[in-house]
């Protein structure tokens, strides 16, 4: 299937030669047989055997089935061995699985490799027939309607932009699709029918990933089942036949309109014939099921049916907020879709002629019986971290390859660790060489493997140790060098202006309108008509009792607009009216007032001392190569941004803006340990208890073995203590302190406080806010945090503090499911022992304290099985700490508290959140929270509950149906800019500001900060303010030139804004040719209309540089204006342009309308060749440089071509 030479194959090779190994393989062609052994001999015996017939191994949790297929892939070649992921819904219940997830499973079952590995989930879930992927291929040629027709059919979602895996967008003859088995979406270019291109592409700026061609395709469908006719005519029959619940009906009468409905694959059963078969029936005949720990994966299949049948018992109720009626409906048997018990799964085996093999724990089955079969092989040395063990492994080592003349092996996934440890094998004399895939080992040397195995063991036969990272340090690692990457993503976000009809808006000049629609309009002049695109706003009429005003703005002045968001509804302003001007001038004049503060405090900074740390010492790459998972691009950017800066002397303020549990704890702990390699000591400042254990933790676990001190200050630590801290801080003893704000108290002395670290800095009160602020002129300060508050978006915005965002989530990371709808307890119940049946926890919201234990009571009686336990703020500090630390230690399943889990608690076992009355909370608090679960490789479920008999507020509901939509990973930045706009920007900027932003809108107010800032830096450094944003404003050129973007080209109304918006922006022509290549690359090659588009936005660059704000069609005439001419010019007017006519009093010139030549019957001219005339005539006029609108070099003097008409 592949020919990459696994890495581990050659190793492979010579274990297999173990006459034990051999015996195993002798039974293949056995119906049944019992293998018993240890652990680490799990994956070398299921390799053996997987080289003599295919084989399905299923373990019992989804960890172990990610880790063996790690393990077997490195033995066996990437190509032949896959996991068959598990539909992270139960069959019954009112969630549709991922799209990625579903595609996945079907990718598997397809290709069907020669080895499949699956958790009991995955196994027991029955399947419908395998389908054919959408293949493309470049030069392969496809009918592009009927190309686009079976993606829907494949329930791939037509969009105008693509973001998410199942999507796909078309735009001319290309289309943008996001398979559900891809890391990266792809662009698909056609000539005709014929596919020319095939090219990845980045969601976040749309563009294409140049390093990243692509030969083909293949789209799994999004969904497990898909709407075909038939479909869609038996949810049609079936909705006739059960009319009385309404639910059933809903979502019956939207599939049989052939619309993908959540939770539709419940009634799978009823809406298709097609057969479902057992996973094992899949399998060739002669393949062989090998099930690992037989026992526990029977009790997990037995736990699986049982809470699976209670979801069906349940009924669900609909994800419609508010709709009513649960959905199990008698006559409706949906059983067929059901889990396969353990039992069944066997029988289909044998049945299929498929053989079922069991592998267990040593003595879990009587020796004497003749279908077992003992393996028994020796684990290798595990010093597991312990020096004085590791010296002896290494002197073992050297009797092993000497005396005893064997051979040995040493396997870690990260390159740094296999070349450290051949070094440190050398120091010891002990012979070592680094592997090439497929390579042997020889007797008398180390071979060292760069691969992931957690399989350490000795093998008498071919007299041949193998050793593990895990069995040297202890530490289960990641698959480093199997693990994927997502492609880089870039910096600017694409971000669509999207505007619906009734929005506010705020006009630079004119002050808040209302959307009222995109139009065209023609403009005449001379002999010809042109099309142009305008944004159509809505103003308070001039006179009352008069229908509102409405402003056309050209497109290319979309520069000039903003989207309003303040909070209330603000009231329209008056065109040309003096509100407006006042206003603004209220707000210029306050900014002033904040950006001077900002400007000293930045002042400070820049004048201040700081300390420049050193370049990275050996042991910084030492510990940063022990980092156990595989940095994500963004977190790299991060880390190199924060090092750029602490080498730099000024004192670094920067901000780290990511999810919860995206890695910025890491960014912390390399910046923590540089300060620390250079002498200086480091202050890690967090809002709660909790985390300040939880980032000890971290932080001593990561630098240990290292000589670093660090020491934790909290609310629990004794006076003693306490004492011990601060006297270690003021003599250097301690280099790193986590601490809450007991850190800022005064009288704390430093020795040499070079760091602060500052997570979660909105948790912080006015008071110690003020207090970091002190320390921030000279010292260098990281802040971290999930939701940035608008006071740190807006700073970040202008400037004046570095930002940086971590938006990819780390590898294995999926979005949190997110459910929002009524309170029902069948289905509270069932979500806690979904969870359960994982060997997981659940965090429980429900925050009034006065009856927080009844709550925990009606829990337990709900659930009899689980442990439940309570917490919350009132309670003692002891009590509270030990609580949250048996929860952390697993004594518990189930925490039910009040929102003190909202700050950084980091439980990645915990992956089911329920929240009781979530219609209460604020956006930002229930993207927290959400954050709290689906930190670890398990798919996360989060239950936004409201009370069944409430009606929802109009903003409740906003809020809900937010939070539900920003399920994305990364979402944290939407969320606090939606979150922005419903509080209304000045809860969090301060009261005497709120009005100000009201008055003219967050975006505005935010622009005349970053103005107010540049001119206070400017005026500070004596630099000259750029000249490009010198002359007006607002230009005006509206010249009979047919240029915009065609619909045939962008169909899309918000992605034809969002370029004209780009456009609008563009400060020069290099940022014109950019956009150009934008363009090209998302939607093909630029339409004329387009190129003109450009051309005008070239002559407005030059009009502002020339001082002209309006170029306009008057009659037969052209007038531009404002325009001084002195004497010289005039008379120089007058004897290149006969007719021109200049008024001094009105700062405005008339020039007749040019024509291609002389005479008043010659055509004039439109188009570029207009553009270029009055290009020419600025540049004449106004001495300004000469262009050329078109964007090549700058025009040469030429004989005038063109005339003005008599």
């Amino acid at each position: 299937m592949t020919d990459t030479t696994p890495a581990l194959g050659g190793l492979l090779a010579t274990a297999a030669t173990d006459p034990k190994l051999k015996g195993l393989v002798g039974n293949v062609g056995q119906e049944r047989l019992h293998v018993t052994g240890i652990d680490q001999v799990r994956s070398w015996a299921a390799a053996a055997v997987a080289r003599e017939t295919p084989l399905l191994v299923v373990t019992a949790t989804s960890h172990e089935a990610e880790d063996l297929t790690a393990e077997l892939r490195a033995l066996l070649g990437d190509g032949e061995v896959a996991q068959l992921p598990a539909l992270e819904t139960l069959p019954h219940e009112r969630l549709s699985p991922a799209a990625d997830v579903v595609g996945r499973r079907a990718k598997v079952l397809w290709e069907m490799p020669r080895v499949i590995v699956a958790a009991a989930r995955a196994a027991c879930q029955p399947v419908l027939p395998a389908v054919e992927p959408i293949a493309l291929a470049r030069g392969e040629e496809h009918d592009f309607s009927e190309l686009t027709a079976r993606m829907v059919g494949y329930a791939y979602n037509h969009v105008d932009m693509v973001s998410a895996r199942g999507e796909f967008a078309t735009r001319g003859g290309i289309i943008d699709v996001f398979p559900t088995t891809s890391e990266t979406p792809v662009r698909i270019e056609f000539w005709g029918d014929e596919v020319t291109d095939i090219r990845t592409f980045s969601v976040a700026d749309q563009r294409t990933i140049d390093e990243v061609e692509v030969e083909r395709v293949e789209l799994f469908p999004a969904r497990q089942l898909l709407i075909s006719d038939a479909v869609a005519a038996r949810a049609a029959e079936l909705a006739r036949e059960y009319p009385s619940n309404p639910t059933l009906v809903q979502l019956l009468t939207r599939v049989s309109e052939g619309t993908y409905a959540d939770g539709m694959e419940a009634l799978i059963p009823v809406l298709t014939d097609a057969p479902f078969a057992a996973v094992p029936e899949l399998l060739p005949q002669g393949a062989i099921v090998l099930v690992t720990s037989p026992e526990k994966v029977k009790a997990r299949v037995a736990d699986l049916e049982a809470t699976d049948r209670e979801f069906l018992e349940a009924g669900w109720e609909a994800a419609a907020m508010g709709a009513e009626g649960p959905v199990a409906v008698e006559g409706l048997d949906v059983s067929a879709s059901s889990y396969r018990s353990f039992e069944s799964l066997e029988v289909s085996a044998l049945k299929a002629g498929v053989a079922w093999w069991t592998f267990a724990p040593p003595g879990m089955f009587t020796a004497d019986d003749e279908q077992t079969l003992p393996l028994e092989f020796e684990p290798a040395p595990a010093p597991k971290g312990d020096p004085k063990a590791i010296e002896q492994l290494y002197a073992a080592l050297k009797l092993h390859l000497g005396d005893n003349g064997g051979a040995a092996a040493f396997v870690a996934p990260a390159k740094g660790t296999v070349e450290r440890t051949a070094e440190r094998l050398r120091e010891h004399g002990i012979s070592a060489r680094l592997a090439t895939p497929g390579m042997e080992p020889v007797a008398g040397a180390v071979t060292l493997y760069q691969a992931l195995s957690h399989a350490g063991l000795v093998f008498p036969g071919p007299n041949l140790v193998v050793v593990t990272e895990t069995d040297v340090t202890g530490n289960r690692v990641g698959d480093i060098a199997g693990a994927k990457r997502r492609a880089p993503r870039r910096r600017n976000r694409v971000d669509p202006l999207a505007l619906t009809p009734g929005d506010y808006v705020v006009h630079d000049t004119h002050g808040i309108g209302k959307f009222v629609k995109m139009a065209e309009r023609t403009v005449k002049a001379g002999d010809e008509d042109s099309r142009r695109e305008y944004i159509v706003l809505e103003y308070q009429p001039a006179k009352r009792g008069q229908p509102n005003d409405q402003l056309w703005v050209p497109m290319e002045s979309l520069d000039l607009l903003s989207k309003y968001s303040g909070g209330e509804q603000p009231s329209l302003s008056k065109m040309g009216g003096s509100d407006w001007k006042n206003t603004k001038r209220k707000a210029r004049a306050a900014v002033r007032e904040i950006a001077g503060e900002l400007i000293e405090l930045y002042a400070k900074r820049q004048a201040a001392p700081g300390h420049a740390f050193a370049p990275d010492t050996p042991w910084q790459h030492e510990m940063e190569d022990n980092f156990p998972f595989v940095e994500t691009e963004d977190q790299l950017t991060a880390i190199e941004a924060v090092k750029s800066d602490m080498e730099n002397p000024v004192p670094m303020d920067r901000v780290i803006v990511g999810d919860v549990g995206f890695g910025k704890t890491e960014v912390a702990v390399r910046a923590a340990f540089k300060a620390v390699q250079d002498g200086m000591q480091v202050a890690v400042l967090v809002p709660t208890t909790l985390l300040a254990q939880q980032h000890f933790s971290t932080f001593s676990e990561r630098m240990d073995g290292f000589g670093v001190t660090v020491r934790e200050l909290s609310r629990f630590t004794t006076a003693k203590e306490s004492k011990e801290i601060f006297a270690g801080l003021a003599d250097g003893s301690i280099d790193v302190v986590i601490g809450t704000h007991r850190l800022l108290q005064t009288g704390v002395q430093w020795k040499n406080l070079g760091l602060i670290v500052v997570d979660e800095e909105q948790r912080f009160g006015v008071e110690h806010k003020e207090h970091i602020k002190a320390l921030k002129s000279h010292v260098d300060v990281l802040t971290m945090t999930a939701t940035p508050i608008p006071r740190t978006l807006e700073m970040s915005l202008t400037g004046i503090r570095e930002m940086t965002s971590i938006t990819t989530p780390p590898e294995d990371r999926h979005p949190v499911l997110t459910y929002v709808g009524p309170q029902e307890d069948k289905q509270i119940a069932a979500a806690v022992r979904r969870e359960l049946l994982r060997d997981g926890q659940v965090f429980y919201i429900h925050n009034k304290v006065s009856d927080i234990e009844k709550t925990a009571r009606r829990l337990r009686e709900l659930v009899p099985e689980a442990r439940v336990v309570v917490a919350h703020g009132q309670m003692s500090e002891q009590v509270l700490e030990q609580t949250v630390q048996g929860f952390w230690n697993r004594e518990y399943d189930v925490l039910v508290c009040t929102t003190i889990v909202e700050t950084g608690l980091d439980i990645a076992n915990a992956n089911t959140l329920i929240v009781e009355n979530a219609q209460n909370m604020g956006l930002s608090q229930l993207h927290q929270l959400r954050g709290r679960v689906g930190r670890s490789r398990d798919r996360a479920y989060a239950y936004f509950l409201y009370p069944k008999d409430k009606t929802l507020t109009e903003t409740s509901y906003d809020r809900l149906a937010t939070i539900a939509q920003n399920n994305d990973l990364g979402a944290g930045m939407a969320v606090a800019q939606k979150d922005l706009e419903m509080r209304g920007a000045g809860n969090v900027l301060g009261a005497e500001q709120s009005g100000h932003i009201a008055g003219v809108g967050f975006d505005m107010y935010v622009r005349l900060v970053g103005e107010a800032v540049e001119t206070f830096k400017a005026l500070m450094t004596g630099e000259t303010v750029d000249a490009t944003d010198k002359g007006p404003k607002e230009i005006r050129i509206d010249l009979p030139v047919d240029a915009h973007i065609p619909e045939t080209y962008i169909n899309s109304e918000r992605l034809r804004l969002e370029i004209y918006r780009k456009l609008a922006e563009a400060r020069d022509d290099a940022d014109l040719v950019a956009v150009a290549a934008e363009m090209t690359d998302r939607f093909g090659a630029l339409p004329t209309e387009a190129e003109r588009l450009m051309a005008v936005a070239r002559l407005r660059h030059q009009a502002r540089r020339a001082g002209v704000s309006d170029i306009l069609v008057q009659g037969t005439r052209i007038k531009f204006q404002p325009v001084e001419l002195p004497d010289s010019k005039q008379v120089r007017l007058k004897r290149l342009y006969p007719g021109a006519n200049y008024r001094a009093a009105a700062k405005a010139l008339q020039v007749p309308f040019p024509r291609s030549a002389k005479g008043v019957n010659q055509p004039t001219l439109r188009d570029v060749e207009l553009l270029q005339w009055v290009s020419d005539f600025l540049s004449e006029m106004f001495d300004v440089e000469k262009i050329s609108v078109t964007g090549s070099t700058p025009v040469e003097e030429k004989k005038k071509v063109f005339s003005v008409s008599e």
